[in-house]
Order: C-alpha cells, then sequence, then structure tokens
C-alpha cells in the first residue's frame, strides 16, 4: 500500500506531483523556521546588538518578503495542481501496446465486484489484470458512495449509485497489490479492500479461459445473494452468464442494496456470496 512506491504511470506521476508539492511548501517552512531561532537567538537577553524599537511600525522591504515568498508558494502549487489534474484525468485514455482491458466495478457492503465484460468472467475481492496493458474501470456503486482506490496504481475514485466513473490506470509490474475503500460505508468498511494480481499477459489469458469455465455463474439472482450486506467476503470466481448485468446495476433496473444504513449490524461473517456458491 506503499504510495511512495508506485506500479504504473498514474502512480509515478501523482508520487512526483506530491514531491513537488512539498519541495515547493518547504521553501516557505523551513526559511520560516530558520527565522524563528534566528530571532530568538539575536533578540536574547544577553545580546547587547539588538536593538529595541518600540516605535517600528512599517518597513516596505519586509512587507514585500512577507507577502511575495507565500504568494509564489500558492502560485507555484496552483501550476502544479492545475497542470497535474489536467495530464491526471481519470477519463483519460493511457497509451499501451494492446487494447484496453475493460472491467466493470461494482462496489456493494461490504465487498468488490468486478466483471470483466469481454472475458465474460466476474470476481469478488480480487483483481487480476495483465501488465502493461492499459485498465479502463468503469465504477458504480449498488448501494452507498464508496471510493475506489489502488494506492501503487493511483487515482482514488468514487463510486455513486445510479452512475458511472470512468478511470484509467496501468500495472507495468508484476506482483500482487492492495485496493482498498476509502471511504467510511457502515460496519465492514475496515475489511472492505481487494487484491490485485498483475501478471503476465499469457498467464493473464490463462487466467480467463479458466475462469470462463468456473461452476458458478453470474446473473440477476445470484448477483442479489452477492448484493446482500456481509462482512469478511471470500475471494470467488464466477463466469459472467449476464452480460448486462453491469447495466441493468446501473440503471436501477436491478434495485440497489440495502445499504450499510439498512441497519445491518448483525450482518454474519460468512457472506451472502457464500449462498452464491
Amino acid at each position: 500500500m506503499n504510495i511512495l512506491d508506485p506500479q504504473g504511470p498514474i502512480g509515478v506521476a501523482e508520487k512526483t506531483i506530491l514531491i513537488d508539492s512539498v519541495a515547493i511548501m518547504l521553501a516557505i517552512v523551513l526559511p520560516t523556521i530558520v527565522a524563528i531561532l534566528a530571532f530568538a537567538f539575536w533578540f536574547r537577553a544577553g545580546n547587547p546588538k539588538a536593538r529595541h524599537r518600540p516605535d517600528f511600525v512599517y518597513s516596505g522591504r519586509i512587507e514585500l518578503v512577507v507577502w511575495a515568498i507565500p504568494a509564489l508558494t500558492v502560485i507555484l502549487l496552483g501550476g502544479v495542481a492545475w497542470i497535474g489534474a489536467h495530464q491526471l484525468d481519470p477519463a483519460k485514455a493511457i497509451a499501451g501496446s494492446e487494447e484496453p482491458l475493460k472491467i466493470q466495478v461494482v462496489s456493494l457492503d461490504w465487498k468488490w465486484l468486478f466483471i470483466y465484460p469481454d472475458q465474460k468472467v466476474a470476481t469478488v475481492n480480487a483483481l487480476t489484470v495483465p501488465a502493461g496493458v492499459p485498465l479502463q474501470f468503469d465504477l458504480t456503486s449498488a448501494s452507498v458512495m464508496n471510493a475506489f482506490f489502488i494506492p501503487q496504481l493511483g487515482s482514488m475514485i468514487y463510486t455513486m449509485n445510479g452512475m458511472t466513473n470512468r478511470l484509467n490506470l496501468r500495472a507495468d509490474t508484476v506482483g500482487t497489490y492492495r485496493g482498498l475503500s476509502a471511504h467510511f460505508s457502515g460496519d465492514g468498511f475496515p475489511d472492505m479492500h481487494f487484491d490485485v494480481h498483475v501478471v503476465p499477459s499469457e498467464q493473464f489469458s490463462k487466467w480467463a479461459q479458466q475462469a470462463g469455465t468456473a461452476g458458478k455463474s453470474l446473473d440477476e439472482q445470484s448477483y442479489r445473494e452477492i448484493a446482500r450486506p456481509s462482512m469478511n467476503s471470500e475471494q470467488v470466481i464466477f463466469r459472467l452468464a449476464d452480460p448486462d448485468l453491469f447495466n441493468a446495476i446501473v440503471t436501477q433496473k436491478l434495485p440497489p442494496s440495502q445499504g450499510a444504513q439498512a441497519g445491518v449490524k448483525g450482518a454474519s461473517p460468512s457472506p451472502g456470496v457464500a449462498d452464491a456458491r
């Protein structure tokens, strides 16, 4: 979960913005700290050279320094934020040698559902992607508002009921990373995380073929079971029986789940996902 160890181009760019912003802010913080220490030392009681000037009112040079440095700092920070916000627009496509992999993401109580429409498979609380391939996420919530975040890939983005957000990422290094919910959503929020398995393209193709033969199928009935509030849900793989399931969730042809507000304090650690198995 180390945001200072990014594994994709978006994460690298955001790390650069973070470091640049800290460096710019240090331009006002460090001189201020030095000035405090210097003033305390110079105007100590034992320094006969320090002049006491009770009638001092105004100095143009001091005013220039006091206002110019913060103003330049704000301008530089604003420039970094402005440029970064446009270059790292979540909906902006990412370059890659292959076509983007489309993944549909649904935040539930309290688990994540990932649908691969082209591969006709779906997973719960586990995301498998090929290294070096652009990832095109369409995200929604079947319950309360939530936030999708893979710290080492970058760009946290909200999921909201009845609408779709677009996020483009890319993972360049093979490995397993942590994804999580970054927005409080009720009792099961602390355990609402998922594993991100970044594998070589050939291995991803084999995984997709094997997942397509899974014994569990995801359709409207099994989705309703998954959507029930549950904690500590296990990772499950489904073959996708209903290719229009994501659109049905977004357009609310399938009604929203009970939501974290529905008084589910007694939600069982053995999830509704287990019922779908």
